[in-house]
């Protein structure tokens, strides 16, 4: 293909930031690690602050405890990590981990699906509201409200892991990144972070504190999983797939990631279609 071939005439240089932050013996501490850690740690105080202001709550009643949110961020921990390491396997790359099993343990070498860590979280979210009669919807408008900004961290330090890069370009901006051939690529981890992590952040913040949205179950979480699909549709089209996989069906702009987004797409407009304002909070 001929853009595999272009030749700008100025690009930016690949910063070169160590993906190591410390190292001391074999304990190595990763700006990816880190980026998960900080983004479930925003995620939960975030959702702490949400859940106690009762102005953006029917009759100003509080959905939950801040004692529910701090049990809850161990389930959330657990759902992202086993939820984005099995969908990693089993939608992009399982022929490899069936040939070699042990190595769905090595999380260290990298290797999370999105699409997986949410399927996670919800069924995380789902079981924890049952157990605490929390309304379940609500409790997923909460949590999803302050998740773009992990979704941001994680997406930068793919940036400088120099991983998921983007598909050959010419633009001014365009990067050669170290390991990914002789030519100049979209910096679509950044393209990314903005739209998945800043703006969606800001959307669903102008849905919870100007419209009020967290008194209309579902639509915050709707909102969400709409703005993730759409944003991660996009960026597709200028994202290099994962190279096991390559293009899909034969065309030479189907990826996995579109797949997996447009019934994220779908579901969120159904989310915000039906939600309808209560008065008072339901038990899920």
């Amino acid at each position: 293909m001929s853009e595999y071939f272009l030749l700008p005439l100025a690009s930016l240089p690949f910063p070169n930031i160590d993906p190591v932050i410390v190292q001391i013996g074999p304990l190595a501490v990763h700006w990816y690690g880190v980026g998960y850690i900080v983004g479930i740690l925003f995620a939960w105080w975030y959702a702490k602050r949400l859940a106690s202001n009762a102005s953006l709550w029917p009759d100003g009643k509080l959905p939950m405890t801040p004692e529910d949110l701090d049990d809850f961020i161990v389930w959330a921990a657990i759902g992202v990590v086993l939820g984005g390491r099995t969908g990693y396997v089993l939608f992009y790359d399982l022929p490899r981990y069936i040939a070699h099993p042990l190595d769905i343990l090595a999380v260290w070498q990298g290797g999370m699906s999105f699409h997986g860590g949410l399927l996670g979280v919800i069924l995380a979210m789902t079981l924890f509201s049952l157990k605490r009669g929390i309304h379940t919807w609500t409790l997923f408008d909460v949590v999803s409200a302050g998740v773009p900004v992990g979704l941001g961290l994680v997406r930068v330090a793919n940036f400088i892991n120099s991983e998921l890069w983007g598909r050959p370009s010419d633009v001014p901006w365009a990067i050669e990144f170290p390991n990914g051939g002789p030519f100049t690529r979209h910096p679509s981890q950044l393209y990314e972070a903005l739209l998945e992590g800043l703006v969606l952040f800001l959307v669903l913040r102008f849905l919870t504190h100007s419209r009020l949205k967290l008194k209309t179950p579902r639509f915050v979480g709707g909102a969400f999983i709409c703005g993730y699909g759409l944003s991660r549709i996009f960026v597709e089209f200028f994202r290099e797939p994962d190279q096991q996989l390559g293009y899909l069906l034969g065309t030479n702009w189907l990826t996995m990631g579109m797949v997996l987004s447009s019934p994220m797409v779908l579901a969120g407009i159904w989310a915000m279609a039906t939600a309808k304002p209560t008065t008072q909070t339901q038990p899920a």
